[in-house]
Parts: C-alpha cells; sequence; structure tokens
C-alpha cells in the first residue's frame, strides 16, 4: 500500500478539532458530493465514526487533515492503520481561509471544509504522519489511558473538595446562627432584669 499516491485514497476528511466537539467534512473520491456533520469527542464517538469508516469504503486507506500533530485525537486516529492523518499548520490553514473566503459571511466554508480542500487539492506538499509501530502505538494507548486516569482523579476530588466546603459552609451557617440565639436569649433576660432593677439600669 502506498497511502501518499494520489489514486490510493477512498475518502478524504477534514477535521476541525475542538475541546467537545469536532466539525468533520468527507469526500469519497470519485464523487463532488461532500457530507459535514460534527462529532463528539468521546472514545465511543471516534471508534464508531472510525468503524463506519473501515466498513464503508472497506478498509481502504482514508486521508485525513487535521492542525494537530499530536493530542488525544491524534492518538486515538493513528490507531487505525487504514487512516492517513496529513496534519497542516495552523498558520497555513489561516492564510488558505483569508485567501479564499475574504468575505467571512455565514455561507463560507468551514474549516473542516478548507481542510478537506487543502487535502484535495494540496496533497502532494502534505507530509502524511509515519505509521506507528506496534510497540510505539501500545505505548500511546497507555499514555492516553493515564491521561484519562488522572483527568478523572481530577474531577473527583474537584467534587470532594466542593462537597467539603459545602459542609464548611453549612457548619458555619448554623454555628452563627447558633450564637445569635444566644446573644438574643441573654440581651432579653437582661432587658427583663433591667426592667426589674433599678440598679441595673442604672450601670447597664
Amino acid at each position: 500500500m502506498t497511502p501518499t499516491s494520489h489514486d490510493t485514497f477512498a475518502a478524504f476528511v477534514g477535521i476541525d478539532w475542538a475541546d467537545a466537539k469536532h466539525d468533520i467534512c468527507l469526500q469519497a473520491a470519485g464523487t463532488a458530493k461532500r457530507e459535514c456533520f460534527q462529532l463528539d469527542h468521546t472514545p465511543e464517538a471516534i471508534e464508531a465514526w472510525v468503524t463506519t469508516l473501515r466498513t464503508r469504503f472497506s478498509g481502504q486507506p482514508v486521508a485525513v487533515c487535521l492542525e494537530l500533530t499530536k493530542g488525544p485525537l491524534v492518538s486515538a486516529l493513528r490507531k487505525y492503520d487504514f487512516l492517513v492523518l496529513f496534519p497542516i499548520n495552523p498558520l497555513t490553514l489561516a492564510r488558505y481561509r483569508e485567501a479564499f473566503t475574504p468575505s467571512r459571511a455565514k455561507d463560507d466554508p468551514t474549516d473542516a471544509e478548507l481542510q478537506l480542500e487543502l487535502l484535495l487539492t494540496h496533497r502532494d506538499k502534505l507530509q502524511p504522519l509515519q505509521p506507528q509501530s506496534p510497540a510505539m502505538r501500545a505505548l500511546e494507548q497507555l499514555v492516553e489511558h493515564r491521561r484519562r486516569v488522572v483527568g478523572d482523579k481530577v474531577r473527583i476530588t474537584g467534587i470532594h473538595v466542593r462537597r467539603d466546603d459545602l459542609v464548611s459552609v453549612m457548619y458555619s451557617t448554623e454555628r452563627n446562627a447558633a450564637t445569635s440565639s444566644i446573644t438574643r436569649q441573654r440581651t432579653d433576660r437582661h432587658g427583663i432584669l433591667a426592667e426589674k432593677s433599678p440598679a441595673i439600669q442604672l450601670f447597664s
């Protein structure tokens, strides 16, 4: 398989990544129709989408253009041997956007569409990421798993901290309320005694 040649790809994909969702624009080889949609940034959603691609295109190579060379999304996609990733410099995309969409109108192409366009028209100038060895792929999966575990631990710790803060506030509120009640009781008793004793009235 020669994944960087012009005639081996069954489909081309542009991905505009984000923390929560990714914009996807796909065009199958031999057609002009483009399919644009959003993909949740979860391992389950990414795996389901890639599995659909593999089935739809019978495991043939699929070219993917994105503004990343590393990170969770790249790690997730590099697990699949039929995906060929073409990372581009964000500055390249920005210049391409300015050159071909100067109007900045609402119907201008999305970044995912622009990345797809770059992939279709200038693929010979893009360098694909080198395929990973099985050992390196396994190592990256372990690193990504550790990253998720650490993230979960941070979120859980944050929940515990917020819960402790809430308990502290509730305790402080109840203590202040009890103190105020005792103070009022003492004040009321003092007032009653003052009414009955002229001496207390004199020195209070």
